[in-house]
């Protein structure tokens, strides 16, 4: 079973907007990342619980707490970021949720990519990964990994190697076809080397070269048939559109209200394809 949420900040920064949106969508789940352009770890507690309350009130839930945890040089201070992890294990109480979209580093000082990078440096990412998953076993919570641009697990090989060092039930993968392809790696290899460790999908396409997103099943993620994989294979967890359709960074993406509503239409068309249930 696929239950369908959304990165609604793609819509709005507006989470009534947000909302209104996904309703005519169906979509009821939210991968909160940022509301007020304001990232969800830099919110108040009172912003917090105002937006809470308004999902209370609409029926809607969260799928995850999209935070940007690991998503810093490795050579920078630890310990402050840390405290972030703790803000969204807070966070998850609050949401009722018991996901937290994590990312493994970018390489240290002025390195391009991961390819050369010392060994103490790789050991240092992770040890910091393994106190991260430690932490979020006690809390009762689990981190996803999502194949992030630049940071270590951003190749096939690596991520595989990411959960052959970590092997803690608190940390598992995010599959994001349209990164392994702006990453230039094979999508359907990366679905291959990290199926049996992927409990999370992010759902968005990409043409090598583009500067922006596209429909799933346009592009060169070979989303109708990782879908119909995952189907066959019993899958049973979120799907979270990300379509990045008029622009995407580190930071998140654009796709605005009038063209959410077909990324979803041309996401569930292929989960119908694929014969797979979903809500």
């Amino acid at each position: 079973m696929f239950t369908l949420s959304a990165f609604a900040d793609e819509i709005s920064a507006d989470p009534q907007e947000q909302i209104d949106v996904l309703t005519r969508c169906g979509v009821g789940h939210i991968e909160l990342r940022s509301i007020h352009k304001t990232n969800v770890l830099d919110l108040t507690d009172l912003q917090v619980n105002e937006f809470k309350a308004l999902l209370d009130r609409h029926g809607f839930r969260l799928s995850a707490i999209g935070s940007p945890v690991g998503k810093i040089k490795i050579d920078q201070p630890f310990e402050p970021h840390l405290k972030r992890l703790e803000r969204a294990i807070e966070l998850c109480k609050v949401f009722d949720t018991p996901n937290i979209r994590v990312f493994s580093y970018y390489p240290p000082g002025d390195a391009a990519d991961w390819n050369g990078v010392s060994e103490s440096w790789q050991q240092e990412l992770f040890k910091r990964l393994e106190d991260e998953a430690r932490l979020a076993a006690r809390a009762g919570v689990r981190l996803l990994h999502e194949n992030e641009h630049r940071i270590y697990g951003d190749s096939p090989d690596r991520v595989s190697h990411l959960f052959q060092v970590l092997r803690n039930d608190a940390f598992q993968a995010v599959y994001d076809p349209a990164n392994y392809v702006f990453c230039g790696y094979d999508p359907w290899e990366g679905w291959q080397k990290t199926k049996d460790v992927t409990a999370h999908f992010h759902i968005k396409d990409w043409i090598a070269g583009e500067k922006h997103g596209c429909l799933a099943g346009a592009g060169q993620g070979r989303i109708p048939e990782v879908i119909a994989d995952a189907v066959a294979r019993g899958y049973d967890g979120f799907a979270t559109l990300e379509p990045h359709l008029l622009g995407g960074g580190p930071t998140g993406g654009v796709t605005g209200p009038e063209l959410f509503p077909k990324a979803v239409a041309a996401f569930t068309a292929i989960l119908d394809r694929a014969g797979a249930k979903y809500q």
